[in-house]
């Protein structure tokens, strides 16, 4: 990720792309496979509505190993574009929790490790929790002391909302607010709304994406407002 105060690239989660996430995709325990992995192609990379991809197509894999008692374990990496030099890649190292509070409210924490081969410089951790309220609705909530590698307070929260359509396919939206001590950057929102169809193992998402006025202040071109489609395979 580049420092916001470089007005460039942030890198690493989304909804539809979240790629980066790595909560858990069944309530149940005895439904859960022992081993969730996927690869994805995606038109651009969007992290909180900026572009890690320098608005360029890349790769991106993830693979996650689930723990009885409701624990996993795993990484993602993504290609990575924030000028000459490095970084070209991402690769995120995860650990995390998650419990069904109730048949309607499940919640998952974990702690993300976001990485730079390359660029250590910028490599910091991040808390990430999610709670998801009768299926479909989702709040998130973030924090960090390191933001980019800058000893930067930081805070991401976000609201969510998935609904299933006809013939497998589903609606997502997302808005965000990423949010950093007043020295180091101003206050953004981000927001989402996509489009997904699955078949079997494979999937497609077409997504719109988009930041504020103060987004695009920060980060210029790479926080504009954009359609990004993914496809991917995995289970």
């Amino acid at each position: 990720m580049k420092p916001v105060k470089l007005c460039t690239a942030l890198a690493t989660a989304l909804l539809l792309a979240l790629p980066m996430s790595a909560f858990a995709q069944e309530a149940e325990e005895e439904e859960t496979p022992l081993v969730n992995w996927s690869i994805a192609a995606t038109s651009d990379y969007v992290w909180r509505g900026v572009s890690q991809t320098d608005e360029n197509p890349t790769g991106q894999v993830g693979l996650t190993f689930n723990i009885p008692g409701g624990f996993y374990a795993g990484g993602w990496g993504s290609g990575v574009d924030f000028g000459d030099g490095n970084p070209e890649f991402e690769v995120d190292y995860f650990v995390g929790y998650n419990v069904d509070f109730s048949d309607s409210v499940n919640f998952d924490v974990m702690i993300n490790r976001y990485t730079y081969p390359g660029a250590s410089e910028l490599n910091f951790n991040e808390l990430i929790t999610k709670t998801t309220f009768a299926e479909n609705y989702s709040l998130t909530a973030n924090y960090t002391n390191d933001f980019g590698g800058s000893d930067t307070d930081a805070f991401y929260v976000a609201g969510g909302a998935s609904f299933g359509l006809p013939n497998d396919f589903s609606i997502d939206v997302s808005v965000g607010r990423s949010m950093f001590d007043d020295a180091y950057s101003d206050d953004y929102t981000d927001f989402s709304v996509g489009v997904s169809k699955s078949i079997g193992m494979f999937s497609a998402s077409l997504g719109y994406y988009g930041t504020d006025g103060n987004g695009r202040d920060i980060f210029g071109d790479l926080a504009d407002n954009r359609v990004v489609l993914t496809l991917s395979v995995g289970n």
